[in-house]
């Protein structure tokens, strides 16, 4: 599987991706601000994406932070790809480029009562790639309950 970092073209596979998840994330696809952080994070080469072989992205990430700890801003997987490993080759590629340790990688998720931890499999996820659950967090833009996930990386 391929994955490479996000170019300006990449922008409407983004906003397909979000299409497929703002009932649990809240508003995106027509949200300025939602279109800025993309911008900004390719701008930055703190995106990534995993293309397939037509015009749609199978996933996409938006990641930030600096030694010790780094963010996952917004993890998306498409419909289609979930449970094919596009998550993990993300994120495996975000730890391999960004990530030096000493420190932690934190993530925003679905708190234990949001129907969409069940749906959509993300807190599953994230303990699978050694992530712990920690405190909550402010609910989202929907209104659902969310909690901070982190994963200690070494040297």
């Amino acid at each position: 599987m391929t994955v490479r970092p996000a170019r300006e073209r990449d922008f409407p596979g983004f906003l397909d991706l979000a299409a497929q998840v703002e009932e649990w994330f809240g508003p995106m696809v027509e949200e300025p601000g939602f279109h800025d952080a993309v911008r900004e994070h390719i701008a930055a080469s703190r995106a990534l994406v995993a293309p397939s072989s037509g015009p749609d992205l199978l996933g996409g990430l938006l990641f930030g932070g600096e030694a010790p700890t780094y963010h996952v801003h917004w993890l998306v997987v498409s419909r289609r790809a979930r449970g094919t490993g596009v998550g993990r080759a993300l994120m495996e590629e975000a730890t391999r480029r960004w990530v030096r340790g000493p420190g932690e990688i934190e993530v925003v998720t679905f708190g234990p009562d949001h129907p969409g931890a069940v749906v959509s499999g993300a807190r599953v996820f994230y303990e699978r790639l050694g992530f712990t659950p920690a405190e909550p967090a402010a609910p989202g833009p929907e209104g659902g309950s969310r909690q901070v996930f982190r994963r200690t990386v070494g040297c």
